[in-house]
């Protein structure tokens, strides 16, 4: 497994695959990896035949009150994980490769950042949009691998390519849950042991409000209001729960096609999200 940190390595090797008729599959990641990123690297190997992960904490999506320096870093821990795994390269560039001295250029995506996380993270979702356009230009992917908890990031990365016609075709993979289900990410570490046993009550207060969309409830301030009365219950600091269009984030007030119901909820140090897609007339969602 190569470890790559210079940009122009990064290019001239997936400039040599492409070359040779391969495909490259990139996952991008900011590291303290854990079995979903896994779960994306696997996919990414059956959708390519060469894969690229990008182990890289990105500066310019973080706050000036965000956990930036505090977010867990074991680069010798990613690798280990990811070495059985048949990657081909880790990128893993010095934050002076991807933002030299004078970078002055972001990316906004104007609309679909402008609700959920972005209002509480107003610098947030640019930041995203930004360096994964630099990944795509650093990496040369013909595919790129998100998942499905970070759903408004994965609706940010989609409108970018579509707008600004940028050549990789985003691969959606479903979330990645613990047994219990609570949704896995890097900043789970952060939960206590009490914290950690309260944290499953987001999906399965989610899944209840998805069951009811799908016995008949289409009041959104009625499923609202319910969903906050559990989460609330359940002794988590609820910092959002919306019922919106799945395409472009607008709340809506009655369920009439495909919703997303996403929870943001504060639990101690860590910030969890998490959500569920609801398509009323299927019986099972896409």
């Amino acid at each position: 497994m190569d470890v790559v940190h210079s940009v122009d390595r990064m290019r001239e090797i997936s400039s040599s695959h492409r070359r040779a008729g391969e495909t490259v599959a990139l996952v991008p990641t900011m590291g303290a990896l854990h079995a979903g990123h896994l779960a994306l690297v696997r996919r990414a190997g059956s959708v390519a035949s060469r894969v690229v992960v990008s182990i890289f904490v990105n500066p310019s999506q973080f706050g000036p009150e965000e956990d930036l320096a505090s977010y867990p870093r074991d680069l010798q821990s990613d690798l280990a994980a990811l070495e059985p795994l048949g990657v081909d390269h880790v990128f893993n560039p010095d934050a002076s490769e991807v933002y030299p001295q004078g970078y002055q250029t972001r990316v906004r995506v104007t609309e679909v950042e402008n609700h959920l996380c972005g209002l509480s993270r107003p610098v947030h979702f640019s930041g995203v949009a930004t360096v994964v356009l630099k990944l795509f230009n650093m990496c040369l992917p013909d595919y790129a691998i998100f998942g499905m908890k970070d759903y408004q990031q994965v609706r940010v990365i989609e409108r970018m390519v579509q707008d600004l016609n940028v050549g990789v075709e985003i691969v959606r993979h479903p979330t990645v849950r613990e047994s219990d289900g609570l949704a896995m990410s890097s900043r789970n570490r952060y939960l206590t042991s009490d914290q950690r046993k309260r944290a499953p009550a987001i999906y399965a207060t989610l899944k209840r409000l998805k069951n009811d969309v799908m016995t008949g409830l289409r009041d959104a301030a009625v499923i609202l209001e319910r969903g906050r009365r559990e989460l609330t219950e359940a002794g988590l600091d609820l910092e959002y729960l919306n019922v919106c269009d799945a395409g472009t984030l607008d709340d809506v007030a009655r369920v009439e096609d495909t919703v997303l119901i996403a929870a943001a909820v504060r639990l101690g140090a860590a910030r969890l999200i998490d959500n569920v897609l609801v398509n009323p007339f299927e019986e099972e969602d896409a």
